[in-house]
C-alpha cells in the first residue's frame, strides 16, 4: 500500500462515522500533489444535494480528527471537503450502481472500433468491463482500457 492509499485510506476510517450520523454519503477520497501542494479531498454526497453549511460541518470535524490522529507527517497539506460536481469520474462500484441507466461519457486510452470517445447509457458493470448502450447497439468495454468515464451533461 502506497502512502497515498494509506492517507486515503485513514481518512475515510474517520470519515464514516461523520457520514453515519449526518446521513451523508462518502463518495471518493483522494490525497493528490498539484503544483507542489499537498490536497486531501472528500467529496461528500446526500439526497437532494450537498449545502456549503454540510460541507462546513464536515471538514471541521474532520481537521479536528486529523490534528489529534496525526498520521500524514511528510508534507503538509490543504484539506477540502466538497460535493462530487458533475464532471467526477465514476470508480467505486457504488458510482456506478448509483448511475445505472444514467448516460455516460468514456474516453478510452488507446483506440477501439476506430474511435477513442463513447457516450452511452450506463447499462451494466463488473470488475472488469463496463457495458453501455449507444446510439446502434449495446457495447462492452474494459475497465483496465477506460482513461475516464463519468456522467455526460450537455448545456
Amino acid at each position: 500500500m502506497t502512502k497515498r492509499e494509506e492517507y486515503e485510506k485513514k481518512t475515510e476510517e474517520l470519515l464514516l462515522p461523520i457520514m453515519e450520523e449526518n446521513q451523508f454519503e462518502l463518495v471518493d477520497v483522494e490525497y493528490v500533489s498539484e503544483g507542489g501542494v499537498y490536497y486531501l479531498r472528500a467529496y461528500i454526497d446526500k439526497p437532494g444535494g450537498i449545502t456549503v453549511d454540510d460541507c462546513e460541518v464536515v471538514s471541521r470535524r474532520l481537521s479536528d480528527l486529523l490534528d489529534k490522529k496525526d498520521f500524514i507527517k511528510d508534507a503538509s497539506y490543504i484539506l477540502e471537503v466538497s460535493s462530487p460536481g458533475l464532471g467526477r469520474q465514476l470508480k467505486k462500484d457504488k458510482d456506478f450502481d448509483r448511475n445505472m441507466g444514467k448516460e455516460v461519457e468514456i474516453r478510452l486510452y488507446k483506440s477501439f472500433q476506430g474511435r477513442k470517445e463513447y457516450k452511452g447509457v450506463l447499462q451494466a458493470y463488473s470488475k472488469d468491463t463496463v457495458t453501455i448502450a449507444d446510439d446502434k447497439e449495446g457495447l462492452t468495454l474494459n475497465r483496465a482500457d477506460i482513461a475516464l468515464i463519468r456522467l455526460a451533461f450537455d448545456f
